[in-house]
């Protein structure tokens, strides 16, 4: 075999050399640490605010949690606090992050050619005019088609890759805009138990009011009855507040990821006060076209099943090429000597496509085209009814909460504020005093209610815009959800 000549060795490596046609540098950025999260931190941060981190090692998650332990634990919350700790705290979403790196560990993988076949044989073993063995045969196989559609796996592969980290950017957005959902309902709960207390405070002093006059026989008792059983109700309903109080701060703690003492945090007392005006949004369709996250995922499924569908019609009636190369190296023996003939081979195997003619795999191939097309289609339409929607709600909830603000609340005000300047002239009784109390407490309690729809909705604005939404637009629900406590101590 020492007369193997470089021309045959040529043939053997030709097999390798076709495989070189994706070059170290493009393997290189799918093959780092954090490939993709760069693209990732961006989009995440252009579209919440926040930065978001993904977390490799003990020494990374140490920092973290002392980072998130000195930002919660005794401290007063924030949202945008809230939506922070979130984003470097969630375990799920450091889940989302490995994603991207699997993603991108499937372009590596496709970047590189298949490993070659090498078998090596021996024939006439142990003859005995050519000692051991009378030849040998040595050839290395690999697989033509795959070479040739390297760059199409590696097109397809890096496309997934790219709706990969487009996905966890969808899954950040969804997790921020789920935080300050939750932060806006566990404000809203604090400011309504505080209220019912108010209006149990009212109710309790005319439930003892009734007694009295009811032992002295000045009211009868369907009157004592109505009042005990207002305050009885009304602590049943104050109950059931503190309850998704509690609730509604144990899913503020679970989105942020927080266990532990860590648990131990406050939020404000109220919701921030509307603001002055509304946010214009004149091209509000076309801002949610060009930014929503899910609709660019969205556009590279079709990119990707297109570019699946043309390797399909190219590779239709060939699905298996090979190459064989070796060289045979045989012993011979003439006249007494022994001498060694080598050999070279090459060979082709191929499938014949007599029976499948690949025409069911392009008609999959071409109807999986037409899902992915009229699914982008699907998803436009709906951005722009979403993002219309947003803003409706949006402007709508803005004018109803004003309205309580500016309207009902002063005008209950100024009833609770007359009857109190009869009721000292002796003109208004106890009662009627307490009824319009009440009344003004049910009033700010709506006006609260109303002011939490609306920053729920300003929320879901951004999410049309940027996806991550809930799809509710900040619909319904009543403002009891609250932690416990009063106060700060939430």
């Amino acid at each position: 075999m020492k007369g193997v000549s470089a021309s045959r060795l040529a043939v053997i490596a030709v097999p390798l050399i076709l495989g070189g046609c994706v070059t170290a540098a493009e393997v290189v950025q799918y093959s780092a640490d954090d490939a993709g999260f760069a693209t990732v931190a961006m989009k995440s941060s252009e579209a919440s605010g926040k930065q978001t981190v993904w977390v490799q090692s003990r020494e990374q998650a140490t920092a973290i949690a002392q980072q998130v332990h000195e930002r919660v634990y005794g401290q007063t919350i924030s949202a945008d606090t809230a939506v922070q700790v979130a984003l470097i705290n969630n375990k799920g979403l450091q889940a989302a992050y490995a994603e991207v790196g699997i993603s991108a560990a499937e372009v590596w993988q496709q970047a590189l050619p298949q490993n070659p076949t090498v078998s090596v044989g021996a024939l006439g073993i142990a003859a005995p005019a050519l000692g051991a063995f009378r030849a040998i045969e040595a050839v290395i196989a690999n697989n033509i088609l795959a070479m040739l559609t390297l760059r199409s796996r590696v097109e397809i592969a890096d496309t997934r890759f790219r709706q990969a980290q487009l996905t966890a950017v969808l899954e950040t957005l969804s997790l921020a805009a789920a935080t300050r959902r939750a932060w806006i309902d566990t404000v809203a709960a604090f400011e309504t138990v505080a209220y019912l207390n108010q209006a149990q405070a009212a109710a309790d002093a005319a439930s003892e009011l009734a007694q009295r006059l009811g032992e002295s026989g000045a009211l009868p008792k369907a009157g004592q009855a109505r009042e005990h059983v207002f305050y009885a109700e009304l602590t049943g309903q104050k109950a059931e507040a503190r309850l998704a109080a509690r609730l509604a701060k144990e899913q503020l703690a679970r989105l942020m990821g927080l266990w532990g003492e860590d648990v131990d945090f406050f939020v404000p007392d109220e919701l921030p006060p509307l603001p002055k005006s509304v946010k214009e949004k004149n091209a509000i369709e076309a801002e949610a076209l060009r930014r929503r996250i899910d609709l660019q995922i969205a556009r590279l499924e079709l990119e990707a099943v297109a570019r699946s569908y043309g390797l399909t019609e190219a590779t239709r009636y060939v699905t298996d090429l090979e190459v064989i190369a070796g060289i045979e190296a045989e012993r011979e023996v003439e006249d007494g000597d022994t001498r060694t003939v080598v050999t070279p081979q090459v060979e082709f195997e191929f499938v014949i496509p007599i029976f499948d003619s690949g025409k069911a795999r392009l008609r999959k191939a071409e109807l999986a085209h037409m899902r992915a097309a009229n699914l982008l289609a699907e998803k436009a339409v709906n951005v722009r009814s979403e993002a219309r929607s947003a803003y409706l709600a949006y402007r709508s909830t803005y004018d109803i909460a004003r309205h309580y603000r500016n309207n009902v609340l002063p005008l209950r005000v100024a009833i609770e504020e007359e009857s109190l300047l009869t009721y000292n002239g002796m003109i208004t009784n106890t009662f009627e005093l307490l009824a319009d109390t009440r009344a003004r407490i049910n009033a700010i309690l709506l006006s609260t209610n109303a002011k939490r729809e609306f920053w729920l909705a300003d929320q879901e604005l951004s999410s049309a815009i940027y996806g991550g939404g809930s799809g509710a637009a900040g619909a319904g629900g009543q403002a009891t959800a609250v932690p416990d406590g009063g106060g700060g101590a939430h």
